[in-house]
């Protein structure tokens, strides 16, 4: 791996300004067979900013990820990287600007931890920053708190161990756009957090991050913008304050919801609207008569 990534002459990236659209979608349309999963999807991710990506199963969150990370190819419209094409990169070079985390990490071979964290330092190899390799390494093992059992087969950990490895991989990697697809979905409580401060640090330092999520609560939290998803278009797109709203959230996701700002810190708590909340003639539990939610979504 690191002799491919070693081959050729590639141009190493400057670190962005501030604002800088690392990644875009213009006019971007994905068809998976014979099915349109995405429809003309307009969307920008910019250095220094967390880009929450939300919606019910099926929305097209993965896909999206997928075709910003270049992996799924676009049937009309464009996706950019760092202002080009992403057509136009290589794959090594491409490793340099955007790294992407997965839903799930498989290995077939059980590379001890660390290697595998290692991984991510492959694309700088013969450029001036290898000479970082064992410090990125480290940092990122310590971040994602994995460094614990470095020594340890990948194969041999829980999946939520599994889960900060490949953080921590993505994070070795150093590249000033990060794509990371449902990265809490099996972690605890605790370990959410920490993804998500990481998010917002990487953040701090100037990357842009997107990330799926299906917690609208972490989003509201720790995202700078969240882009809602439904039926492969988006929704809405803006400041969780702005976009979580409840009669927004309750059609897209076929679920009536309530919005409250935090007590403390103002972000938005979405609160599911449950049946025995809705109990008709004071009888606990009995369903509501109407939701309020349209058989159709005219947004």
């Amino acid at each position: 791996m690191t002799r491919l990534f070693a081959r050729g002459r590639r141009t190493v990236p400057a670190r962005p300004a501030p604002g800088t659209a690392l990644a875009e979608a213009v006019d971007l349309h994905v068809r998976l067979g014979q099915r349109e999963v995405l429809t003309g999807i307009h969307l920008t991710a910019r250095a220094g900013e967390v880009l929450a990506l939300v919606g019910p199963n099926g929305a097209g969150k993965s896909t999206l990820l997928g075709a910003l990370a270049a992996d799924i190819p676009a049937a009309s419209g464009e996706v950019r990287v760092d202002g080009r094409p992403v057509g136009d990169w290589s794959a090594p070079d491409l490793a340099l600007r955007r790294s992407v985390l997965p839903q799930s990490a498989a290995l077939s071979f059980p590379f001890p931890v660390e290697d595998v964290v290692r991984m991510g330092r492959a694309p700088w190899a013969g450029t001036p920053f290898a000479e970082a390799d064992e410090e990125a390494v480290a940092t990122a093992m310590a971040a994602a708190e994995v460094t614990g059992f470095a020594a340890r087969p990948f194969s041999a950990l829980s999946g939520g161990e599994r889960a900060r490895v490949a953080l921590a991989r993505v994070l070795a990697q150093r590249a000033p756009l990060l794509l990371l697809d449902e990265p809490t979905a099996a972690l605890d409580l605790r370990h959410q957090e920490l993804v998500l401060r990481i998010c917002r640090e990487r953040a701090e330092a100037g990357d842009a991050v997107v990330v799926v999520l299906h917690d609208l609560g972490l989003a509201a939290a720790y995202a700078d913008r969240a882009a809602v998803l439904h039926g492969g278009r988006i929704a809405a797109d803006g400041p969780p304050v702005e976009v979580f709203e409840d009669s927004l959230l309750s059609r897209v996701y076929r679920q009536p919801v309530e919005v409250f700002p935090h007590p403390r810190t103002g972000a938005p708590l979405v609160i599911p609207v449950r049946a025995a909340e809705h109990a008709a003639d004071g009888v606990p539990g009995r369903a509501p008569e109407r939701t309020g939610i349209p058989d159709g979504l005219p947004i």
